[in-house]
């Protein structure tokens, strides 16, 4: 790519090594916003591209709920993903293939419902795009028509290209996604770092590029080696979102049960856990179940009342026999 090129969703990017990576001032840290603050203003697409031109890192998180969705929006996270991952921590898949479009637009929809500030993205499930641009165009309608999201994302390197170019042309914001593609798991036998040989590196680039040039916003890097997803970053124009890609990408996102500890045990290498939520709802349930057996709840502060006059004259009304 260019030192400086056009782009459909921001107009010229700025040279390379801006920022943080690159030394330079930047906008992020001076004269920039509380979430408070930011939280009135919505998000647009451009503004997440123009982010990576202004050296500014990104955050994206899931959600899959309208509880949720509203707490991460008051944290000032700038995208929020509807991801596919609910199939496995909402819905108690093994793996994300099963997750259907009806689950996903009931998701978003709530999701879209609770959150005003991220960019909302939903995540286009196993099967909803593989048969053709027509009808990956039909389902992605749905998630902005039936839905409220800004755009959606899709699992796959160059033979999703067309597929990506088409959405773009009928007005579909699209994330895509490469390095570990969890709709593949069965194919890629299991949950492994992808590109590790310098051909499958090679290979990954390329589809990167070539989505870029198709019209996708941003790039989801899951599961690679740091390096290479530093060359990715440093080739694109459109910002880079990684999970499992090392430092040098323009944002990370988590899998929301996996940052609150709400999925049991289960943690992903990449995961950093920053609260154990999960140990204090088991502790709260807890006490609620002993306090029901023990007769310790519900107590007077936690139970309505009525008037005495009104209590007395129920009292006798059930006991004056009735007439025949």
């Amino acid at each position: 790519m260019s030192e400086k090129t056009e782009s459909a969703y921001g107009g010229a990017s700025a040279p390379r090594g801006r920022g943080p990576r690159g030394g330079a001032p930047s906008s992020a840290t001076e004269g920039s916003v509380s979430p408070t603050e930011a939280s009135v203003k919505k998000l647009t697409v451009p503004e997440i591209v123009a982010m990576k031109r202004d050296g500014k890192r990104i955050t994206m998180m899931t959600a899959y709920d309208v509880a949720f969705a509203r707490l991460v929006d008051r944290a000032g996270i700038d995208i929020i993903l509807v991801g596919d991952s609910a199939g496995m921590v909402m819905l108690g898949y093994p793996n994300t293939v099963p997750v259907t479009m009806d689950n996903m637009v009931q998701m978003a929809a709530a999701v879209s419902r609770g959150a005003t500030r991220p960019v909302l993205v939903g995540d286009m499930p196993f099967g909803s795009y593989q048969t053709g641009p027509q009808d990956a165009l039909r389902n992605a309608s749905r998630f902005l028509k039936e839905a409220g999201m800004d755009a959606v994302k899709i699992e796959g390197g160059h033979e999703t290209v067309e597929t990506v170019r088409a959405l773009v042309d009928n007005g579909i914001s699209v994330m895509a996604h490469v390095g570990l593609t969890p709709q593949r798991v069965a194919m890629l036998g299991g949950f492994k770092t992808q590109a590790r040989s310098a051909r499958a590196a090679r290979r990954l680039i390329d589809d990167a590029v070539a989505l870029e040039e198709a019209g996708a916003f941003s790039i989801v890097l899951e599961s690679i080696p740091a390096p290479v997803a530093a060359m990715v970053t440093e080739r694109l124009d459109i910002p880079t979102i990684g999970i499992g890609a090392g430092a040098e990408c323009d944002g990370q996102v988590l899998v929301l049960h996996d940052v609150l500890g709400l999925f049991g045990e289960f943690k992903p290498k990449f995961a950093k856990r920053y609260a154990d939520i999960g140990s204090q709802v088991v502790d709260a349930l807890r006490a609620f179940d002993n306090e029901v057996r023990t007769g310790a709840f519900p107590d007077a502060e936690h139970s309505f009342t009525m008037k005495d006059s009104e209590l007395a004259a129920l009292r006798e009304s059930t006991t004056r026999p009735k007439a025949v």
